[in-house]
Order: C-alpha cells, then structure tokens, then sequence
C-alpha cells in the first residue's frame, strides 16, 4: 500500500505542480469502460476454480509477507525437535504428530509455521510418508511432484493477472476512442467544450496505462514474489526432510535444510544454537 501511495503521490503531484487542473481527471464512466472490460476479460480468461485462484492470489498480494530470518529459525527449531524425537523413539512416533498437526504438541510451539498451511501440509505428508516406510529416493520424486504442483498452482494466476494488467493499456485506448467519438458529436460547440471533451478522452488513455504500470503489473510482480517465497520454505522442509530420511542426525539433517535459505536471510550457527536452547527450556 506504500508503494501504490507513493505511485500516486509522484503522478499527481507532478500533474499538480504542473499546473494541470484535477477536474478533469475525474472521469468515472471512462474508469467503468477499462475497468469492467478487465474485470470481464479476467472472468472468460479464469473458468472455474481459476478464478477462485485469482482471487485467492490477489488477497495474497495484500496480506502475505515472505518468510523472515525469525521464520526460517522456528521452521529450523521445528524440524529439530521432530527429527530428534523420530531418532530417539522411532519414525512411527510421528504418526500422532502428522495426523492433525494443529493438535500437536511439537507443531503447536511454532505458530509462525503453523499459519502457513501449505508448509504445513507438505511437511506432515513427507513425515507420514516416513511412517509409512517410503525409501529416501521415493520420497524425493513424491516431494519435487509437490513442489512442482505447487508452483505450477501459483503461476497461473499471476499469469492470468499480468495478462490482464497488460490489456489496460489497450482498453484505455478503447475508452478514449469512444470519447473522440463523442467529441465528434459536439464539433458545433465551442473550443473550450471541445477541448474538455478531447481532455477527457486522453483521460482514457492514461487510466489505462497508470493501472497498468503502477498498480496491476507491480502486484502480480509481488505475487509472483512471494510464490518464490513459499517455494523457498517449502525447499527448506524437502532438504531437512531428505536427510533425515536417510538416517542423517539431527543437527546435519538441519545443517543441510540450512543452506536452502539465501544467505542474507539464513541464520548463522549461533543465532540457530540459542533457538534450540529456548525451544527446549
């Protein structure tokens, strides 16, 4: 919301320093022609459940915000406890752990995980895959196939989105044209009716490539980010999650999870050490 703020504040403000009058930017009916035009080329452009996933993508604009170094610690803190717990008394003790994660004990300490239903779920089905005796080699190509499927699920929205941001400018010329057209019908009038009409139209025009470049394009931008995102944490679950599986120890098992985190969000070796001494007092 900063960012869309200061967007408008350079745009207008430099209108307004300008001298340019703000009246005749106020032009509702060209804003309905580019907006409903979009909102519909969207709806034929998503059938169904897509446009569920549109909507859903476009909330996540808004609210999510990428995981943090804290983040990356209690997901670290996380799979240390589970991965201790499974050397010490065996895989089968996940299985009360897996079944309802909200429910458990271990899960329940970390709430910044828990809020991301997707990690969540992927690390509870890896662990149940354990349980259920999958191999390291099978438990990689089910884990990628997850990781694949969730990306491919959270490109196809921001697709849908940047189409439909890059159609605006087109639909601001739509809207422009059928203000020239209404201007032609007013060539008896004076020169300053004329003038607004034709002012008017352009209005059109840089509606059209104001949500274009300054509001849709930079939000599917953020989308797309933050699916990037996501896909880091859920890497970061797959690494810790293929060592232990292949009877690494705990603190390697970690180690590797580790160093799926880009570096300038990756916690150093203390700031790790201290989180699992909090975790177990």
């Amino acid at each position: 919301m900063i960012g869309f703020v200061v967007v408008l504040v350079a745009v207008l403000g430099g209108y307004a320093l300008s001298g340019g009058p703000f009246a005749v930017l106020f032009q509702p009916y060209e804003l309905l022609v580019i907006g409903g035009a979009a909102i519909g080329a969207l709806i034929v452009s998503a059938p169904g459940a897509v446009l569920k996933r549109v909507t859903a993508a476009l909330k996540t604009g808004f609210k999510a915000k990428p995981p943090t170094k804290q983040d990356y610690l209690e997901l670290l803190a996380l799979l240390y406890q589970l991965f201790q717990k499974m050397r010490r008394d065996g895989v089968l003790t996940m299985e009360e752990h897996v079944a309802d994660p909200s429910k458990s004990p271990i899960f329940t300490k970390f709430p910044s995980v828990l809020a991301r239903h997707h990690a969540v779920h992927f690390l509870a089905d890896g662990l149940k895959q354990l349980v259920d005796g999958c191999s390291p080699e099978d438990l990689l190509q089910l884990c990628d196939a997850d990781v694949d499927t969730h990306e491919a699920a959270e490109h196809e929205p921001v697709g849908l989105i940047q189409s439909t941001g890059d159609a605006l400018p087109g639909l601001g010329i739509v809207a422009a044209v059928l203000g020239i057209v209404i201007t032609m019908g007013h060539l008896d009038a004076g020169p300053e009716e004329i003038g607004h009409h034709v002012a008017a139209a352009l209005v059109g025009t840089f509606l059209g490539i104001l949500l274009c470049y300054g509001f849709v394009g930079p939000l599917a931008t953020r989308i797309a980010n933050q699916g990037a995102a996501d896909m880091r944490y859920m890497n970061v679950i797959k690494s810790g999650l293929l060592a232990a599986s292949r009877g690494t120890s705990p603190q390697l098992s970690i180690e590797f999870a580790r160093r799926a985190i880009f570096p300038d969000e990756r916690p150093s070796g203390a700031e790790l050490e201290a989180t699992f001494q909090a975790a177990k007092g």
